[in-house]
């Protein structure tokens, strides 16, 4: 069993021999962890904060009990609030005079038990690496950005019981540690964001979107990504769970509304070509799942192997970007503020947000 708060990742070698072809490994630093928010300089912020001009804000969260259930992920479920305990008694509505005589104060406390990533969401590069021969010996090892190691760098227990929150513990017991969330949120994540109304043009019905298909809806609505910019995609999946209340239909969201075709390999080349920093999407996992077949060995999530493995691009999921895409048409614009830190919590492999677009 391995106790992540203990233990510190230190390079005593090259991280890696071997570096993913098309990938950027190294070129942000050998132990870079912030990918290409590093593009996120001083003066792109100045000009996503010149993006704001009639003063409107957009929260994208959904609340984080939606989607509601599990039948989107079986193993991801919805927050549990409790009250927590003050002197061995419920701390909620809890009438301070039985401890300070006088007292007029009644006080609650609580405590979350939280799947980091249930609802709007952002990835951190920990969350998805790939088996690679990043020693250049012919054996594949379970690696992530930059070459962090399974293991070493993003560390897990052995014991099931520190797993889950069946055997809840008071102690940490898994780090994605230099490629924790941690590193976004100390970066603040604001920058200049752009939509793409995938829904506006396709529809509510499931379709599965390359590169012709993104481009064509660009080219119409005159929307430009530049070196980057965090770019959004409005499918309208996320609103179709704000009105399914909690109780969503997973039949109903299996097939609904468009997603990005993960395998499309001019898809992938548009997203190293464009130098955007993040992709988001109001939808469950931005890329269309299950993939479309490959020649195998293959990765399942070829979205999130391109871009949290080789590119060190966040992905932003279940945003709810219904209500800004309106805004954003009835304006004849794209382009808006964007602010959206996660919780400075590090390690974390994943994170909530609640996302500020200012138009």
């Amino acid at each position: 069993m391995t106790n992540a708060t203990t233990r510190e990742a230190k390079v005593t070698r090259a991280r890696w021999i071997r570096r993913p072809e098309g990938s950027n490994w190294g070129e942000f630093g050998p132990d870079d962890a912030l990918g290409r928010m590093n593009l996120l300089t001083p003066q792109r912020v100045r000009a996503a904060v010149a993006e704001v001009r009639e003063g409107i804000t957009h929260a994208l969260s959904l609340p984080l009990n939606l989607p509601g259930g599990n039948g989107l992920n079986p193993n991801r479920f919805p927050p549990v609030l409790r009250p927590t305990r003050r002197f061995g008694e419920i701390n909620f509505n809890y009438e301070l005079h039985r401890r300070v005589e006088g007292a007029t104060d009644v006080l609650c406390d609580d405590l979350a038990v939280l799947h980091l990533q249930y609802s709007t969401q952002w990835d951190s590069f920990a969350h998805a690496g790939a088996l690679f021969d990043a020693d250049g010996d012919g054996v594949a090892e379970p690696v992530f950005y930059n070459g962090f190691r399974a293991g070493e760098d993003v560390v897990g227990p052995s014991d099931l019981d520190d797993s889950g929150f069946g055997g809840l513990h008071e102690r940490t017991t898994s780090t994605g540690g230099a490629l924790g969330i941690d590193n976004l949120a100390r970066t603040g994540a604001q920058g200049r964001g752009v939509l793409i109304d995938l829904r506006r043009h396709l529809g509510e019905e499931r379709a599965v979107v390359g590169y012709d298909t993104l481009a064509e809806i660009m080219d119409a609505d005159g929307v430009e990504v530049e070196e980057g910019d965090l770019v959004c995609l409005h499918t309208g999946f996320a609103q179709r769970l704000v009105e399914m209340g909690g109780d969503p239909d997973p039949d109903v969201l299996h097939g609904a509304c468009a997603a990005l075709d993960g395998r499309d390999e001019r898809l992938q080349q548009w997203i190293t070509d464009s130098g955007l920093s993040a992709l988001i999407a109001d939808n469950y996992a931005v890329e269309n799942l299950p993939s479309l077949p490959a020649d195998l060995p293959a990765p399942a999530l070829p979205l999130h192997h391109h871009c949290l493995f080789k590119l060190g691009v966040h992905l932003g999921e279940l945003w709810h970007l219904t209500p800004l895409a309106d805004d954003l048409h009835r304006l004849a614009r794209s382009r808006f503020l964007l602010t959206a830190p996660p919780l400075n919590l590090p390690g974390a492999v994943g994170s909530p947000t609640t996302p500020i677009a200012t138009l």
